[in-house]
C-alpha cells in the first residue's frame, strides 16, 4: 500500500481558517486567550505596552496555525504485512515506511495506525525531521486469539509546529487486511481407505471411450515418445497425434463442518465451535498435503471451492490456492440459522465423495439419522461429535445419566450407519482422536476408511 498526504490545494481552502483554529493545542488556545485579555485590559487602562504584549500573544498561535495549515511538503506512506495470513494466537509484524517526496524537509511528525481493539493497542510513533527525499521505517506487532479479517489503517500523520501551538492531522486513504485463520494441528499419517497417498491402489481411469481403439488422441508435443504415435488418428487429422497416458483419478475427501447455531453452546477461542473449525482446517490441510482432492462442506449445503469437478480442488498446481481459499472461508465462518443437516445430505448423496470427515455439534435422533445416511455413498466416514453434554463439563467431571445416555445413543446410531464416530471431550487434542479413530476402525468393517497396513 502506497499513498501520499499533502496540504490541501487552494480550491480546498474554503473554511481553512476554521480548520486551522480547530487544530490549536491547549497551549495555543491559552496564548490566544491571554493575548485577547491583555489587549482588552490595555484598551481599558490605556497601556500601549500591554497592548503590544497582547498582540504578540494573540498573533503567535494564529501565525503558527496558518503556516502549518499551508505546509506544502508531500509524504508517501506504505504498509507491509508479514505474513498477511496468520494462525490464531500467532503474531504478525506490520512494517510502515514513510517517504518524504517533496523538496522541503519535514518537521516533527507523529505517525499513528488504526488497528482493531482485538489486535492490541493503537501504535504511535514520533518521527524526527525527515530530510528531502529521505525515508523512515518503523514496525509493530499484532496478535489475535480470535480468527477473522481485520482492517489495518488508514495511517494518520499528526503535524506540529515548533512551538507546539497547533496540531493538524492528515489521513491516508487506503488500508490493508490481516486474515487470522484457525489454528492448524499437524496430524499423523494414518492410512485412509487402504491407501498411503491420494492415488489409491484401485485406480479409476480418467479416459473416455473414443471409437474402437478406446483412446483419446492429442497433438504431438516436443519430447513425446514416438512409440505412442497413433497412426490412424494422424492420418485422420492430418497432423501427428499421440495416445494419451492413462491418469489415475485422485482420491477425494469431503470435510463436513456443522455450523448450526443451536448445535453449539458457548463462545470464545476455547468454545466447542472454535475447536470444530480448527479441526476442519487441520484435516483439510493434512489431506491436501497427502495428495487428496478436498472440499469443505457446511450444513447449509455450501461448498468451498465449489467450482468445477463437483466442487473438489487439490491438483498440484492449485493446492496452495485451494488451501488459501478454504482457510479464508474458515477465518470468517460463523453460526448458520439452520436447524438441520438435510441440505448437506442432498449434496453428499449426489455422487461418490470418497472419504468423509465430519465435525458435528448436538444431534437429536432425527439429525443423527440424517448423518447416518450420508455414509452410503462414501468410501469411508469419520465423525467427531462435540455435543454439549461432553463438551460443557471438565474431563474429571462425571456426566449426568441422561447426558451420557444421549451421547452414547448418538454414537451408536452413527456407528450402525457405518461411521467411525468419536465423542470429543473438552480440551481433547485432535491428533490423539485421529489416532484413536484409526485404532477404532479395527473393530469395525474394513470399508470404514482406515487401513491396517503399516501399523505396528
Amino acid at each position: 500500500m502506497t499513498t501520499a498526504a499533502q496540504a490541501p490545494a487552494p480550491e480546498q481552502e474554503k473554511g481553512g481558517l476554521r480548520t486551522a483554529l480547530a487544530g490549536l493545542t491547549t497551549r495555543g488556545r491559552s496564548f490566544l486567550a491571554a493575548g485577547v485579555a491583555a489587549a482588552v485590559c490595555a484598551y481599558v487602562l490605556g497601556q500601549s505596552d500591554l497592548l503590544r504584549v497582547g498582540l504578540l500573544l494573540s498573533v503567535l498561535p494564529l501565525v503558527c496555525a496558518t503556516v502549518l495549515y499551508r505546509t506544502r511538503y508531500r509524504v508517501a506512506g506504505s504498509r507491509r504485512l508479514s505474513p498477511a495470513r496468520v494462525p490464531a494466537g500467532s503474531e504478525a509484524r506490520v512494517h510502515l515506511r514513510m517517504d518524504n517526496i517533496s523538496r522541503l524537509p519535514t518537521g516533527l511528525l507523529m505517525l499513528q495506525d488504526r488497528v482493531p481493539y482485538v489486535l492490541g493497542p493503537r501504535p504511535r510513533f514520533v518521527l524526527d525531521r525527515v530530510e528531502a527525499g529521505g525515508r523512515r521505517e518503523v514496525s509493530y506487532r499484532v496478535r489475535s486469539d480470535l480468527r477473522g479479517r481485520y482492517p489495518l489503517g488508514p495511517l494518520q500523520l499528526r503535524l506540529s509546529d515548533p512551538f507546539g501551538m497547533c496540531e493538524l492531522t492528515r489521513s491516508f486513504s487506503t488500508y490493508d487486511t490481516l486474515t487470522v485463520i484457525p489454528r492448524v494441528e499437524p496430524l499423523p499419517p494414518v492410512r485412509l481407505s487402504g491407501e498411503a497417498k491420494g492415488y489409491g491402489d484401485g485406480r479409476q481411469r480418467s479416459l473416455a471411450l473414443a471409437g474402437e481403439d478406446d483412446v483419446i488422441p492429442r497433438g504431438y508435443r516436443h519430447g513425446d515418445d514416438l512409440r505412442r504415435v497413433h497412426w490412424r488418428s494422424t492420418a485422420r487429422y492430418g497432423e501427428l497425434m499421440v495416445r494419451r497416458e492413462e491418469q489415475p483419478q485422485r482420491a477425494r475427501c469431503t470435510v463436513l463442518l456443522d455450523t448450526r447455531g443451536p448445535a453449539f453452546e458457548g463462545a470464545g477461542p476455547d468454545s466447542a465451535f472454535e475447536w470444530a473449525v480448527s479441526g476442519a482446517a487441520s484435516v483439510l490441510v493434512h489431506m491436501l498435503e497427502r495428495g487428496f482432492s478436498v472440499r469443505l462442506l457446511t450444513d447449509t449445503g455450501n461448498s468451498v471451492p465449489g467450482e468445477g469437478a463437483d466442487g473438489f480442488a487439490g491438483a498440484s498446481q492449485e493446492s496452495a490456492d485451494a488451501a488459501g481459499l478454504m482457510m479464508d472461508t474458515l477465518a470468517v465462518i460463523d453460526h448458520s440459522d439452520g436447524t438441520g443437516l438435510s441440505s448437506a445430505y442432498d449434496v453428499l448423496r449426489g455422487g461418490n465423495e470418497g472419504l468423509l470427515v465430519a465435525f458435528l455439534g448436538d444431534l437429536d435422533e432425527e439429525q443423527a439419522a440424517v448423518v447416518g445416511k450420508m455414509r452410503q455413498r462414501s468410501g469411508g466416514a469419520v465423525a467427531f461429535l462435540l455435543d454439549s453434554g461432553t463438551w460443557g463439563r471438565e474431563p474429571a467431571d462425571v456426566p449426568a445419566p441422561g447426558e451420557a445416555n444421549r451421547s452414547e445413543e448418538t454414537l451408536r446410531m452413527l456407528q450402525e450407519g457405518g461411521w467411525t464416530a468419536l465423542s470429543v471431550p473438552r480440551g481433547a487434542a485432535l491428533e490423539d482422536l485421529w489416532r484413536q479413530a484409526d485404532r477404532q476402525r479395527t473393530g469395525v468393517t474394513a470399508g470404514l476408511g482406515f487401513g491396517t497396513e503399516g501399523r505396528s
